[in-house]
C-alpha cells in the first residue's frame, strides 16, 4: 500500500514551521524559519505581510527538501495541505495582492484607548453576545479601527472598497492560490470581534456600528474544507489541495482529540491558552473566559470556552534570567522536588496583569509569604505551582460557567516537560492529565482535518484511535494537600487584587 503524506503549514509569531505526515499522523520531516517582528512605537508590534509570505515559502522548501532525502519518496506522494496559523493578526490588502499596510499583530496594544472608549458602551455587550468575545486590544476588531481612525489611507480604501481584510490564514491562501481563493476558516474569524458565532457568518450590525461597511471580508467556511490548490510559487511539481485552515490554538485542540464535550486543552508556554470544548452548544461566559469555536468540519460545529493566562511559563524565564536563581530552567524540577511543600511561598505572576479569570491588567506580580528560612528552592517551586494554580482557577470558572465537568485535560507546550508541574496539575484538577509527546501539535490539527477532508482519515473516530506517544498523569497521594496549598493561592491572590 502506497503511504499518502500531509503538508501542514504552522505560521506562528516568531516563525513557520512545516512539518509533513504520514497517514498515521507520524512525522516524516520538518523544518523551521524564523520571522522578524517591528516594534515603531511602544506598544506596536507589526509584521511585514510579504516577509510572512517569504517565510512561508521557505519553510515549505526546506521541509520537502528533507522530506525527499530523508524518505527517498517522490513529492507526488503528498495529497494535500492544511495550514495553522497565528489567529488575531491581521492583514490589509487590494485586490491585485499588495498590502496596504503592515500586518498588525495580535500582540500589538495600539487599540488600549479604543478598547477603554467601548467598554461600558451599549456596543460592548451586543459584542460580547453576538462574538462570545470581550472588548481587548488582543482581537483584530478594535486595532483595524485604529487604522481606520489613525490613517486616512486605509480609511478610503475600506470607504471604497478596495480594503480587503483576512487574518494570516486568508492572506496565505489568497497569495498561495494567486488571488483565486478568498475565504477563511469559522475559528479564525470568531477571533476579529466581527463575526457572529450563532450564525456562523460575519455581523453586519457590528460591522455597520464600528463603520467598516466597505470593508471587503472572506467568506467563512469549516475548518476543513476546499480552499483551493497551490504548487506554492513552484515549489511543487503539481497543484495539492488546501484542505483545512484553522487557528493555532484550535488546531493543537484538534490534534490533541478535544474531540467531545467535556475534553480540554492547556498549551503551556511563555503564557497558557486553555480550551474547553462544550459540544455543539455555545455557552454564554459570565466569570472572565471567552466563547469561541473549537473547530468545525462540515455538517459540525463545536464552540468552546477560552480562558488566556498571560503569564506561565515567562515566570521561569524572569527567575532565572533577571534573578540568577538558576541556569536552565529544567533545574527548577529538582529543586521543587526537593522540599516538602512550599513553605507559605507564593508569586502571583502578574507581570503584565492577570488575565482569566480575573483580566486586572493594572495588577502587578507579587511574592507573599517569605520568611528568613525562604530559599531559592521556595520562589522556584512556587513559581512552578502559578501554572497549575492558574489554570485550576480558569477550569473552576469554565464549569461554573457551563454546567461541564472537566473529564481530561490534553497538555501541550515546553513546560510539560517538568514531572512537578504535571502531576501538580493532575492532583489539583482531580482528574487524568495526558501529554501528547510531540511539540508539533498545531501543525498535526491542521494535517488532521486536512486529511479528513480528501479521504486519508475515515472519520473523527478514526483519529481517535491513531497511536501517539501519551503520557498519562494520574490523581495520586499528595491530592489532598495539594487541595490546601490551593486554598493559600486564592486568599494570596484575593490579597493582591
Amino acid at each position: 500500500m502506497i503511504s499518502r503524506y500531509i503538508l501542514a503549514i504552522d505560521q506562528g509569531t516568531s516563525g513557520t514551521k512545516v512539518v509533513v505526515f504520514d497517514d498515521q499522523g507520524h512525522i516524516a520531516a520538518k523544518a523551521t524559519e524564523p520571522l522578524k517582528s517591528y516594534f515603531p512605537q511602544p506598544g506596536f508590534v507589526e509584521q511585514d505581510p510579504r516577509e510572512i509570505y517569504g517565510n512561508v515559502l521557505a519553510a515549505v522548501k526546506a521541509c520537502l527538501r528533507g522530506f525527499q532525502l530523508s524518505t527517498s519518496k517522490t513529492l507526488d506522494t503528498i495529497a494535500t495541505c492544511g495550514i495553522s496559523n497565528q489567529r488575531e493578526t491581521f492583514v490589509l490588502w487590494d485586490a491585485s495582492g499588495e498590502p496596504l499596510c503592515h500586518a498588525v499583530v495580535w500582540q500589538c496594544k495600539r487599540s488600549v484607548a479604543i478598547c477603554d472608549r467601548l467598554k461600558g458602551s451599549a456596543i460592548e455587550g451586543e459584542i460580547q453576545r453576538r462574538t462570545g468575545l470581550i472588548v481587548d486590544p488582543y482581537f483584530s476588531g478594535t486595532k483595524l479601527l485604529w487604522l481606520k481612525e489613525n490613517d486616512s489611507r486605509i480609511a478610503e480604501a475600506i470607504h471604497a472598497g478596495r480594503a480587503m481584510f483576512g487574518t494570516v490564514d486568508t492572506w496565505l491562501l489568497y497569495r498561495l492560490t494567486g488571488g483565486r481563493s478568498y475565504l477563511t476558516d469559522h475559528t479564525n474569524a470568531s477571533r476579529t470581534l466581527l463575526f457572529n458565532i450563532d450564525e456562523l457568518q460575519w455581523d453586519r450590525h457590528l460591522l455597520e456600528e464600528f463603520g467598516l461597511r466597505g470593508l471587503q471580508l472572506p467568506e467563512a467556511k469549516p475548518s476543513s474544507y476546499d480552499y483551493g490548490r497551490t504548487d506554492f510559487d513552484g515549489i511543487m511539481p503539481q497543484a495539492i489541495p488546501i484542505a483545512a485552515m484553522v487557528g493555532d490554538s484550535h488546531a493543537a485542540a484538534f490534534g490533541e482529540g478535544c474531540f467531545s464535550s467535556g475534553t480540554a486543552k492547556a498549551t503551556l508556554g511563555t503564557g497558557c491558552s486553555i480550551l474547553l470544548n462544550t459540544g455543539s452548544k455555545r455557552i454564554e461566559p459570565a466569570s472572565g473566559t471567552v466563547a469561541t469555536i473549537c473547530w468545525s468540519v462540515p455538517g459540525r460545529v463545536d464552540y468552546a470556552l477560552e480562558g488566556i493566562i498571560v503569564t506561565c511559563g515567562a515566570t521561569i524565564q524572569w527567575l532565572r534570567d533577571q534573578l540568577g536563581l538558576f541556569a536552565r530552567s529544567a533545574e527548577t524540577q529538582e529543586m521543587a522536588l526537593g522540599l516538602q511543600d512550599n513553605g507559605g511561598v507564593y508569586v502571583v505572576p502578574a507581570f503584565s496583569g492577570l488575565g482569566a479569570p480575573h483580566w486586572r491588567m493594572d495588577l502587578r506580580a507579587a511574592v507573599l509569604g517569605l520568611t528568613f528560612g525562604s530559599d531559592k528552592r521556595h520562589l522556584a517551586r512556587a513559581a512552578l505551582e502559578s501554572i497549575p494554580y492558574q489554570i485550576r482557577d480558569v477550569i473552576t470558572v469554565m464549569e461554573q460557567d457551563s454546567g461541564i465537568r472537566l473529564r481530561q485535560l490534553r497538555a501541550d507546550g515546553g513546560i510539560t516537560a517538568n514531572r512537578f508541574v504535571m502531576q501538580f496539575l493532575t492532583d489539583l484538577l482531580g482528574v487524568d492529565v495526558m501529554n501528547i509527546g510531540i511539540p508539533d501539535v498545531s501543525a498535526l490539527g491542521a494535517a488532521l482535518l486536512a486529511g479528513l477532508y480528501v479521504g486519508l482519515f475515515r472519520d473523527i473516530e478514526q483519529l481517535e484511535g491513531l497511536s501517539t506517544n501519551w503520557q498519562m498523569y494520574c490523581p495520586g497521594p499528595e491530592r489532598e494537600s495539594v487541595q490546601r496549598w490551593y486554598h493559600g493561592w486564592r486568599r494570596a491572590v484575593q490579597q493582591l487584587l
